[in-house]
C-alpha cells in the first residue's frame, strides 16, 4: 500500500461558492478514485486580506505563511481559477508570485478554468501551462476548462465534461502513482534496517 500524496487543491475564485471550487471538487474526487489522496483545499478568497498589499514573504502574517508552505511542500497541485476578460485574477497570480521559486519543480500540477464561454479555454494552455513552467512543475497534460452552461445548480451538469473529468482522471493516474511509489521508496529507505 502506498502512502497517501499529500494534495493541495488551489482555488484561485474570489467568490464563495463557486463554479471553479465545484470543479475541483470533482477532479479531486474523481482523481482519489484511482490514487490515494490527503487532500488539503486552499480558497484564494480566504488569503485576499492577507496577500493582498503584500509585496513578499516577509509581509505575509502567519497564516498567509502557512498556506504558502502548505503548497510548496505538497507533492502534488490542483490549481484551477476563474477567466476574467481573458486571463487569470491578479491575485491568484500574485499568490504564485509569493511562492519559492524552487518548491515545485518536478511536482504534477493539474489545471482548471472556468470561464463564460468556450473561448477562453486556452488560457490553460497559454497562461496556467507557462507558469507553472516557470516553476518547472510537472504539468500533467490535459487540463480541465468549463463553462457555466456545464455546471448548473452547483452540480456537474455537461455529459461532455463528465467524460473530460474522467479522461483527464485516467491520464493523471500513472503519473500520481508513481509519484506514490517513489514517496514510499523514500520513506523506507529511511528507516533503519
Amino acid at each position: 500500500m502506498t502512502q497517501p500524496l499529500n494534495t493541495v487543491v488551489i482555488n484561485g475564485s474570489l467568490h464563495r461558492p463557486s463554479r471553479t471550487g465545484i470543479l475541483l471538487n470533482e477532479i479531486e474526487k474523481q482523481i482519489s478514485k484511482r490514487v490515494s489522496l490527503e487532500t488539503e483545499f486552499i480558497d484564494l478568497v480566504d488569503l485576499v486580506p492577507y496577500i493582498g498589499t503584500a509585496l513578499c514573504t516577509d509581509h505575509l502574517n502567519d497564516y498567509a505563511k502557512q498556506t504558502l508552505t502548505r503548497i510548496e511542500q505538497a507533492d502534488f497541485l490542483i490549481v484551477g481559477t476563474p477567466v476574467f476578460k481573458g486571463s487569470i485574477p491578479g491575485l491568484c497570480k500574485h499568490l504564485f508570485d509569493l511562492v519559492d521559486m524552487n518548491a515545485i519543480a518536478g511536482k504534477p500540477v493539474l489545471l482548471a478554468a472556468t470561464g463564460g464561454s468556450t473561448r477562453h479555454a486556452l488560457m490553460i494552455d497559454h497562461q496556467l501551462r507557462t507558469l507553472f513552467g516557470f516553476f518547472h512543475a510537472l504539468s500533467l497534460p490535459a487540463g480541465v476548462y468549463a463553462t457555466q452552461e456545464d455546471i448548473q445548480d452547483g452540480l456537474i451538469s455537461s455529459t461532455a465534461l463528465k467524460q473530460r473529468l474522467d479522461l483527464v482522471a485516467n491520464l493523471a493516474t500513472p503519473v500520481l502513482q508513481g509519484i506514490a511509489l517513489q514517496k514510499q521508496h523514500n520513506a523506507e529507505e529511511l528507516i533503519p534496517a
